[in-house]
């Protein structure tokens, strides 16, 4: 009993239960008054506490200039603060209580128990009809579980956790030198280190903040029931090489005949997407597998979402699609919306087999975008402090993936442009195709072509793009023929070498056909959710 009792007292909040052959239908758990009204007490004692470390610098600041930073009047807010401590204390405690006198707490805590005792899948599978805090879920998966052929690492690597990103070489120079140039530039690295780990790294993933996860906490646990419930989803809690737990779900199409069901979709959700209401709707209603994850330090998700640690994330999701759900990484997609797109460009760098690659509505590189929202005086600190410490550059990694490429550009666009949603020349994901396909086709893309595909994507629309077709005489026939000729002789090895001994003409015609099947446009703006009709696989030759 008092086992018990102990357990209600420090064990997770119970938010859901999900369909199941007990409960025909799912529903919000609801605690009794004492429950409730001491758990009301904590939730705005948390919402107090974080607003006053968000703000904390402020408040130092009042308090200084007040004169209320002395020691006799710290000794007594001390006092009053050890007081309020025991207060909350004895407010835990009420709420363990409320929590041992409702039965259906008290099944779910001891289900709970129990598969922490004994990891079996009957165990798991009761516990699966639950929603609860994340990290009292058991681990399912860690990254150092299995050792894999298409890990890039070395065997020591993997038991030491060396970073998976690799740092930037840095130019030599003299000793001396480099000593008096790191001194000087030392205020410039601390101010940008107090940039990127306080205000930047919000800014850039504010779906990392606790009060805005608290804000529209209903409407993730609504969205994770649909995947529960109505998709038969699986949760599973990953551990990445840094000690991260990532927040996974499953949904297996694998027994359904079509053949989509038997490609896995791996979703990676923008900065303040998660995979309860993100873009894992889109390839779920097209059919396929989904797999889908949340940034370090989104909600069931531990951790900060730095390049470093979003890349570990990533690699454990991968070892988890290959070695614990089966999937060859041949019929692996890797499918992302704005920001994941650094995630989704790391893994098909990193493990190159993988089928495909969709980016929706991505970004070449952070830089430019975050110059547009910062003053015009801090420039350079700004790119510093981007390339030192949020250094997403996606353009760099997808140039070294070798398979099928689709570009999904929002034609109103107003996150990724840099002038405004009416300027489509100023979207981001114009620089990021030409870019791939400067690095694809070197021969293709001289500056008559680059000039034909900027005209090109200056269409916002089928018909514009049409005529531009009809004005240039691409014949797709032809393209294709050439294409798939210089495959046969020289093989399928990228950058090629096509276009070297051709016409202009001709290769203007190569250069729109390739921007046409590498890009589609898709009249939205960039938070509108991709319909599942628009999601199509890459071109192949």
């Amino acid at each position: 009993m008092v086992g018990s009792l102990f357990r209600c007292v420090f064990g997770p909040r119970l938010k859901r239960i999900h369909r199941g052959t007990d409960s025909p239908a799912g529903f919000y758990y609801q605690p009794r008054a004492l429950e409730k009204h001491s758990d009301s007490i904590l939730g705005w004692a948390y919402i107090l506490w974080s607003v006053s470390y968000y703000t904390s610098p402020l408040l130092l600041l009042y308090c200084y200039k007040k004169g209320y930073i002395v020691m006799s009047k710290i000794l007594p807010a001390t006092s009053y603060a050890s007081v309020l401590l025991l207060v909350l204390t004895g407010v835990v405690c009420l709420r363990g209580v409320g929590r041992w006198a409702n039965p259906e707490y008290v099944q779910f805590i001891s289900i709970l128990e129990e598969t922490k005792r004994n990891n079996t899948a009957e165990n798991k599978k009761k516990l699966a009809h639950y929603s609860f805090d994340f990290s009292h879920w058991p681990e399912d998966f860690r990254w150092d579980e299995v050792s894999s052929q298409k890990d890039h690492r070395s065997e020591k690597q993997r038991k030491v956790g060396v970073p998976l990103l690799k740092p930037e070489v840095k130019s030599r120079g003299t000793t001396g030198s480099n000593l008096f140039t790191q001194i000087l530039s030392l205020p410039c690295q601390v101010i940008g280190y107090l940039m990127a780990h306080s205000f930047g790294r919000r800014m850039l993933y504010p779906g990392s903040v606790s009060l805005l996860q608290k804000a529209i906490m209903p409407m993730l646990l609504q969205g994770q029931a649909r995947l529960m419930e109505e998709y038969r989803g699986k949760r599973a809690k990953l551990v990445a090489c840094d000690g991260n737990q990532i927040d996974t779900v499953f949904v297996d199409r694998r027994a359904t005949e079509t053949d989509r069901g038997k490609k896995l979709v791996i979703c990676c959700e923008g900065n303040a997407g998660f995979y309860e209401v993100g873009c894992v709707s889109t390839p779920l209603e097209a059919g396929y597998s989904v797999l889908g994850w949340n940034h370090p330090g989104f909600a069931g998700s531990t951790g900060v979402p730095f390049p470093q640690s979003e890349a570990n994330a990533m690699d454990v999701v991968v070892q988890y699609a290959i070695h614990r759900l089966n999937f060859r990484l041949e019929d692996i997609i890797i499918y992302a919306w704005s920001i994941g797109g650094f995630t989704a460009t790391w893994a098909t760098m990193t493990y190159p087999e993988i089928s495909a690659l969709v980016l929706d509505a991505s970004f070449d590189d952070l830089v430019p975008l975050a110059l547009k929202v910062m003053p015009e005086n801090c420039r350079g600190l700004v790119t510093r402090t981007v390339r030192e410490y949020l250094n997403l550059n996606n353009a760099e990694q997808l140039c070294k993936y070798q398979g099928p490429v689709l570009l999904i550009r929002r034609t109103k666009d107003e996150i990724i442009t840099t002038t405004g949603p009416e300027d489509i020349m100023s979207n981001r994901g114009n620089d990021l195709i030409l870019q791939l396909l400067q690095f694809r086709y070197p021969k293709v893309m001289v500056d008559e072509s680059v000039r034909v595909v900027k005209e090109w994507l200056c269409a916002s629309n089928s018909l514009q793009q049409t005529s531009l077709y009809s004005r240039y005489e691409v014949d797709d026939d032809w393209c294709t023929s050439v294409l798939q000729s210089y495959k046969t002789e020289h093989g399928g090895q990228l950058p090629w070498t096509v276009g070297e001994d051709m016409t202009t003409e001709g290769r203007r015609q190569l250069a729109i056909f390739l921007a046409h099947k590498h890009m589609k446009n898709f009249d939205a703006t960039h938070c509108t959710p991709l319909p599942s009709y628009e999601f199509t696989l890459p071109w192949t030759l």
